[in-house]
């Protein structure tokens, strides 16, 4: 059974319960973000681009980051920092840049989209890190400064996490983050001029208490030994809760 399909079991019970507390209807802020390890800075062309044009065309390593993304990679930085004010312009979408407060210099990007505040629903995406910092502590504690803003700080009731169909990479750290598998949607989008099928993952409220002790124990500096190795994996974490 595929990882995916295992995460289906013991689904979720369809119903049309009353919602006695309704979301309070509050857009997430261009505001930044900060945990032990890193600071979530609203994107700003002037203190971003040469950044992150630099750790995202590092190599081919880095070049690989937007195979599967809607743009890029950028010929060069004029053109990425064009797109950058696109981004930093965008009244529907919160965008990112990611920083290690280590060393100050960039790891990457994320942002909050597909935005509902009356409802209680968003996503998290547009997510992109450097390869020094893919699996790394730094990038689960950025993901989860912005599921916990959302879930926690804004009430929100779903919070998303979309990819490619064929992103088996996207979708692995969407299992150990604690999201759910919800299906596919078939020829949902033509990024690139190419099919993109997409798969839908999903956590709601009355589930967000327990994968976010898990991030917090996860998290803990006692979760990692002398040489910075987890002892108790994310992943095996969460999908004890499935």
């Amino acid at each position: 059974m595929s990882p995916d399909l295992a995460s289906q079991q013991g689904r979720r019970a369809i119903h049309d319960a009353a919602v006695e507390t309704q979301p309070p209807a509050v857009f997430p802020g261009r505001l930044p973000m900060e945990g032990p390890r890193v600071k979530l800075e609203p994107i700003d062309p002037r203190r971003h681009a040469a950044g992150l044009y630099a750790v995202g065309h590092a190599d081919d390593l880095a070049l690989a980051l937007w195979d599967y993304l809607p743009y890029g990679p950028f010929p060069d930085q004029g053109a990425m920092t064009a797109w950058l004010r696109g981004c930093a312009a965008d009244a529907t979408t919160v965008f990112f840049a990611l920083r290690d407060k280590n060393t100050d210099g960039l790891a990457g990007m994320a942002s909050f989209l597909e935005i509902r505040p009356l409802v209680g629903v968003y996503e998290i995406g547009h997510i992109w890190f450097a390869p020094p910092y893919q699996n790394s502590a730094l990038a689960t504690e950025a993901l989860f400064l912005m599921m916990d803003h959302g879930m926690s700080d804004l009430a929100y009731r779903r919070l998303e996490w979309k990819c490619n169909a064929l992103n088996d990479a996207s979708r692995s750290v969407a299992r150990r983050l604690g999201f759910r598998f919800e299906g596919v949607f078939y020829n949902h989008n033509t990024p690139k001029g190419k099919n993109r099928d997409t798969a839908y993952y999903s956590i709601i409220d009355s589930e967000w208490p327990a994968v976010r002790e898990n991030f917090l124990a996860w998290l803990d500096p006692a979760n990692f030994d002398e040489s910075g190795r987890q002892i108790k994996s994310l992943g095996d974490m969460n999908r004890a809760l499935w």
